[in-house]
């Protein structure tokens, strides 16, 4: 497949999801609800959208990590043990993937992009019922085997499908004990980083990337990650998690409907 194999209402499309799927990332996260539809609609089959989607929307992981740098300090034993299970869940998870026919994968499809939108449009809810939101009394003791457990099957989620992660890493950081909200931003981001990479590198080494589109994808996400972290301290991040919401119902609405409309 070559670039000029994509039409080109099919690369506006692309190119138009990658912008706001930055954009929305940079501001609320949540792009993939955007980017893994579009690739369906535009002929990918479902699990080579969703490697190829994972893979275009890493371009902005690494200004995220930069922006929480000064934490770091605060949450090195964190880290430290919650990586080895999320490495090892994320590729789970994308083994996981790859061992899921694509019928079985698109019946599935459906129920995930509804969970997805689920937890995006709870996500303020969760975040303002977080306890003890200023207080720094817990990053230095560490996980304890319990939120070990709940990030190794975070992982597992992010590694298979990954909308949506940061929401449940946020819920399960304050579940296992950690108060200060920068530093669980901090831990969410780092972690959450690192489980698209392992999962991307292992979907590229199965040859599900679809090249041309997540090219195209990423180039429209550069832009859209670069003016949502410009704009974001002026654009009110509840009306963009209102407007995804409403997409993302929508696109959940219509994959039930394609796939078990006819079913009665």
């Amino acid at each position: 497949m070559t670039f000029f194999s994509i039409s080109l209402p099919h690369l506006l499309l692309l190119l138009a999801a990658g912008f706001a799927a930055g954009g929305v990332n940079a501001i609320a996260g949540g792009g993939t609800i955007l980017t893994f539809p579009a690739l369906l609609l535009t002929g990918s089959d479902s699990i080579r959208a969703n490697a190829t989607s994972t893979l275009a929307l890493i371009v902005g992981i690494v200004g995220s990590v930069y922006g929480y740098r000064e934490h770091f300090a605060a949450i090195k034993g964190w880290l430290r043990q919650l990586l080895p299970v999320s490495l090892v869940g994320g590729l789970l998870g994308a083994l996981l993937l790859t061992h899921t026919s694509s019928a079985t994968f698109d019946r599935i499809v459906p129920f995930l992009l509804l969970f997805a939108t689920v937890l995006f449009m709870f996500q303020g809810m969760i975040s303002s019922r977080l306890p003890g939101g200023g207080r720094d009394v817990e990053a230095a003791k560490g996980p304890a085997l319990a939120a070990i457990i709940l990030q190794f099957f975070t992982a597992i989620y992010g590694g298979y499908f990954g909308a949506g992660i940061g929401i449940l890493m946020l819920a399960t950081l304050s579940l296992s004990g950690l108060r200060n909200l920068n530093h669980m931003s901090a831990v969410k981001t780092a972690l959450g980083g690192l489980i698209n990479v392992v999962a991307a590198v292992y979907f590229i080494g199965c040859g599900l990337i679809d090249w041309p589109k997540m090219t195209v994808i990423a180039l429209g996400a550069i832009p859209g990650y670069y003016l949502g972290s410009l704009f974001t301290q002026r654009i009110e991040a509840r009306t963009v998690r209102r407007v995804i919401c409403g997409i993302g119902l929508v696109i959940a609405g219509y994959f039930f409907v394609k796939k078990f409309g006819g079913a009665a």
